[in-house]
C-alpha cells in the first residue's frame, strides 16, 4: 500500500543517543534541556524569534488566540475572526472552541488563499482578528491582509501549519502577522510526532503564551492567570532535533517527488499558482481535476492499485453546520473542494510508484 503521505523516521543511532540523556537526567517534561534546544535550533534554521513549541498544532492556534486576546468578547457578544473556508477543520473549530465565531471570506482561484478584496466586505464591530491560512505552504498575500488588518485595527494570526521553511522576499514567512502557527505532527515535512509552535511578533505575547501552556504557573506557589497544559515533552524534542538534523534531505526528497509528477503530468490539471516572491517546500502536491465524479473516479482507481490519495480540503468549511457560519457561501471554496485531490509524496517514494500513480491520474484527467 502507497499511503498519501508517511512519516519520516530519522536516524535510529542519533535517536537513541538523545533517549540515553534523557533517561540519565530523568526530566521528561516541563521544559527540559532539549526542549529548550530544539526552540533555539528552530529559530536559528527558520529566521525567526520568539518560538513557543505547543504540544500540538490545533493548540498553537488556541494559545495564540487567547494570548493576543481575540477571544475575548465583544458587547457581551462572541467575537468574531475572519477565515478561509478552504483549509483543514482546525483552522475553524480552534476559533469556536475559544468561542470566536468564524466568518468565511473567499478563496482566490488561482493561488487557493484567502483572497484579501473578499475581506473587508465581512469585517463587522464583532471582529477581531483575520485567520489566513498559508494552504499547501503557499504564501498569503500578506502585504494585502497586513493593510487591511491595519486599517480596521485587527490581529493577523496566521495558520502556518503547512508553511515550515518557507521564505518571502527573502525572509521566514512565518515574521508576518502578529502570530504564525506550526503543526509538528507526524505526516508533516518536519514532525515531533506529535506537537507544534507559534511563532509571535511581540516577545511580550510569547511572555504571555509560556504561562499560559503551564497551566498559568509562574512560581511553586504562583498561578498568575488561566491557563491550559500544552507542554511538549523531551521525548518529542528529541525526535524534532534528530529530524531537523535530517530536514534538508527530507526537503530534497520531497522536491525530488514533487519534480517526478511534473515530468509526468505537467498540464494535465490545474495547479495551485505560487505567491510571487515566495519559496515552496514541496509539503502537499496538490491537484485540481475537472470536476468532483473525476476525483472519485481517480481515488477509486488509485485504490484498486492499492494508492491512497485524500480529498484535501473536503468538504468546504463554510458548508459544515457544526461551525454555525452565519456568512454567505463562499462559491470558489467549494468548487475547489469539489475537484482538488492530493496525490502521495514522501521521503522513499519511488521514480516507478510516480510514474505508477501519474499513469493512473492521466487515465482519468485525460
Amino acid at each position: 500500500m502507497i499511503p498519501v503521505t508517511k512519516p519520516f523516521l530519522p536516524n535510529r543511532e542519533k535517536l537513541n543517543q538523545y533517549l540515553d540523556g534523557i533517561y540519565e537526567r530523568n526530566w521528561l517534561t516541563n521544559n527540559g534541556p532539549l526542549v529548550q534546544e530544539l526552540t533555539s535550533k528552530l529559530e536559528e534554521y527558520l529566521g525567526v524569534e520568539n518560538l513557543l513549541l505547543v504540544s500540538n498544532g490545533t493548540l498553537a492556534l488556541q494559545i495564540a488566540y487567547r494570548a493576543l486576546g481575540i477571544n475575548e468578547p465583544v458587547n457581551r457578544k462572541p467575537a468574531e475572526a475572519i477565515t478561509t473556508p478552504f483549509t483543514f477543520i482546525a483552522t475553524a473549530s480552534s476559533l469556536k472552541w475559544e468561542g470566536v465565531q468564524p466568518v468565511f471570506a473567499d478563496i482566490d482561484p488561482a493561488t487557493w488563499c484567502l483572497a484579501p478584496e473578499n475581506i473587508e466586505a465581512k469585517i463587522t464591530s464583532q471582529t477581531r482578528a483575520i485567520v489566513p491560512v498559508h494552504v499547501f505552504g503557499n504564501a498569503c498575500d500578506v502585504e494585502a491582509i497586513s493593510t487591511i488588518a491595519q486599517k480596521h485595527n485587527l490581529k493577523v494570526i496566521y495558520d502556518a501549519s503547512h508553511a515550515f521553511g518557507v521564505h518571502y522576499k527573502g525572509e521566514s514567512l512565518l515574521k508576518h502577522g502578529d502570530a504564525a502557527t506550526l503543526s509538528f505532527h507526524a505526516t508533516k515535512l518536519f514532525h515531533t510526532v506529535e506537537g507544534g509552535a507559534i511563532v509571535f511578533k511581540r516577545k511580550e505575547d510569547l511572555e504571555r503564551a509560556k504561562k499560559m501552556i503551564n497551566f498559568g504557573i509562574t512560581g511553586p506557589e504562583h498561578i498568575e492567570e488561566l491557563g491550559i497544559n500544552a507542554k511538549v515533552n523531551e521525548l518529542q524534542a528529541a525526535m524534532g532535533l534528530c529530524v531537523l538534523d535530517e530536514i534538508e534531505q527530507i526537503s530534497a526528497d520531497r522536491q525530488a517527488v514533487t519534480e517526478a509528477y511534473n515530468h509526468f503530468l505537467d498540464g494535465k490539471f490545474q495547479k495551485q499558482r505560487i505567491q510571487a516572491g515566495a519559496s515552496f517546500n514541496h509539503a502537499y502536491y496538490p491537484a485540481a481535476l475537472e470536476n468532483e465524479a473525476k476525483v472519485i473516479e481517480l481515488m477509486s482507481s488509485l485504490r484498486d492499485s492499492g494508492v491512497l490519495a485524500r480529498r484535501y480540503f473536503y468538504p468546504s468549511l463554510d458548508s459544515v453546520s457544526a461551525l454555525e457560519a452565519t456568512s454567505t457561501t463562499c462559491p470558489e471554496s467549494r468548487k475547489l473542494a469539489e475537484r482538488i485531490v492530493c496525490l502521495p509524496i514522501y521521503s522513499g517514494l519511488k521514480v516507478e510508484e510516480i510514474e505508477m500513480i501519474s499513469k493512473k491520474v492521466l487515465e482519468v484527467a485525460q
